[in-house]
């Protein structure tokens, strides 16, 4: 099978775990209760250290793409397959929420008498051959949404009627 990508000109990389080998990306994105935009940029780097520290205790999770906006997160990750997808998000979410309440006290003022300071909800989408799309996409997204759309090959947003 990897000779097949290899002769699609894709380049995937497996892990093995024990009796397993495996590729499983996703695209996972969150947003702040309330669509708030308090992630500028030194609340950024700091939920960006946060994650890298969460690694620690996971090091099967890995980040390949990693995009914060004021106001959504955008991450491209691998998960093995002993974790579920949504164990993984509450993993994400949880940890950095509370380090991020502590560290900021305004967050703890702004959410206060709430659980975390993110959305219940989140968006996933599992990747596949298509993974260099969706790393642009990433890469790119605060030109997307500032109207400054790049041309990625295909587009990933629903025409409009």
């Amino acid at each position: 099978m990897a000779s097949f990508f290899c002769k699609m000109g894709v380049d995937m990389k497996y892990y093995r775990q024990a009796h397993v080998v495996y590729h499983t990306q996703y695209h996972l994105v969150w947003i702040p209760r309330f669509r708030r935009k308090f992630l500028v940029p030194g609340v950024k780097e700091y939920l960006i250290k946060k994650l890298d520290e969460v690694r620690k205790y996971y090091p099967e999770i890995y980040f390949v793409e990693r995009n914060i906006q004021t106001d959504h997160v955008h991450i491209l990750l691998g998960i093995p397959p002993k974790y579920s997808v949504s164990k993984v998000v509450n993993i994400l979410k949880s940890n950095t929420s509370r380090a991020l309440r502590k560290r900021f006290t305004f967050l703890s003022r702004l959410y206060a008498n709430q659980g975390s300071i993110w959305s219940v909800g989140y968006f996933i989408s599992t990747v596949g051959i298509n993974e260099s799309i969706v790393r642009k996409y990433i890469r790119f997204q605060k030109k997307e949404d500032s109207g400054q759309q790049l041309h990625l090959g295909l587009s990933l947003k629903k025409p409009r009627p």
